[in-house]
């Protein structure tokens, strides 16, 4: 293994520009046969000090990169390796579609969580992942995590989705945008409070007032979302979250294609469709920001 290179990409994911959105990294593998161990792509992801680190080959050992439309994909955060990551996958695409040449209009990959598919339209990428339900089942002890989130701001619901183990706090509808923005929460404590595997992952959220992006599309809903269970404090713009938010606030608002914002301090548009089958979609830009190899 020693003296082995291969190429490593940056993806900015739900990102109009560069340096905003969610950033992952890409280590596109040209074939199962050439792909590396698990402790390597722990070191790599480690390395790069991202919220995930994506690796991928073609499915078929005969075809190439350039050429497959289905391939294999995993992600790693910089502790652990993840079942779902919607911006990887994003940033995988893109990498595949636009630094590769790859001429397929629609990508499959075969994950942790099933099969995904990703397809170009225009400057979008849209993603199709499947739906995570919430439930008003939450586990006990969580008090005292609720409250370091949330502060002092009121609190209207909280669901918890069991197949992300992620805590959905939906903040009072008079709550503004600048509110949700200016939360700032001592994460150091959020384990202490909770650590018993349950919950890996918490999502604050509050309805839209009005508010429109700079294009004018409103917006119908806001969030951030918290995960030092797996190595992010914050995450700045998150796929995974929204396979959760689509279910909860499309039986809140009645629409099945909703636009959100994720407000982060990098930030990020999410455009939202509810299929379905139990399928959601995803779909915003990326932008690629930095291409390299990386010596293992």
């Amino acid at each position: 293994m020693a003296g082995k290179t291969v190429p490593l990409y940056t993806v900015d994911a739900f990102a109009r520009a560069p340096f905003t959105g969610n950033p992952a990294a890409v280590c596109p593998v040209p074939s199962a046969a050439e792909d590396f161990p698990d402790d390597v792509k722990m070191k790599i992801a480690m390395e790069m000090n991202l919220s995930e680190t994506a690796y991928v080959h073609p499915a078929n050992s005969a075809e190439t990169l350039q050429s497959a439309q289905e391939f294999n994909l995993r992600w790693f955060t910089p502790t652990n390796e993840v079942n779902l990551c919607g911006h990887a996958t994003m940033a995988t695409a893109t990498v595949i579609f636009r630094a590769l040449g790859n001429n397929n209009t629609e990508l499959k990959f075969n994950t942790l969580s099933g099969q995904l598919k990703a397809k170009r339209d225009g400057k979008l990428i849209t993603l199709d992942l499947p739906v995570n339900p919430c439930t008003t089942e939450i586990p006990e002890g969580l008090d005292g995590l609720i409250k370091e989130v949330t502060n002092d701001l009121p609190v209207q619901e909280i669901q918890y989705s069991p197949g992300t183990k992620k805590l959905l706090i939906r903040l009072r509808d008079l709550t503004s945008r600048a509110s949700l923005e200016g939360l700032a929460p001592d994460i150091s404590k959020f384990m202490g409070h909770h650590n018993t595997g349950e919950v890996k992952g918490v999502i604050v959220t509050v309805k839209a007032n009005g508010e429109v992006n700079e294009d004018g599309t409103p917006y119908d809903f806001f969030s951030r979302y918290f995960a030092p269970w797996n190595g992010i404090n914050e995450d700045p713009v998150t796929g995974a979250i929204h396979t959760v938010l689509c279910d909860y606030w499309s039986k809140v608002l009645g629409k099945q294609e909703m636009f959100a914002r994720q407000c982060s301090k990098r930030g990020g548009d999410v455009r939202v469709r509810l299929q379905g089958g139990g399928r959601v979609e995803l779909a915003g830009q990326a932008s690629i920001v930095l291409e390299g190899k990386i010596n293992i």
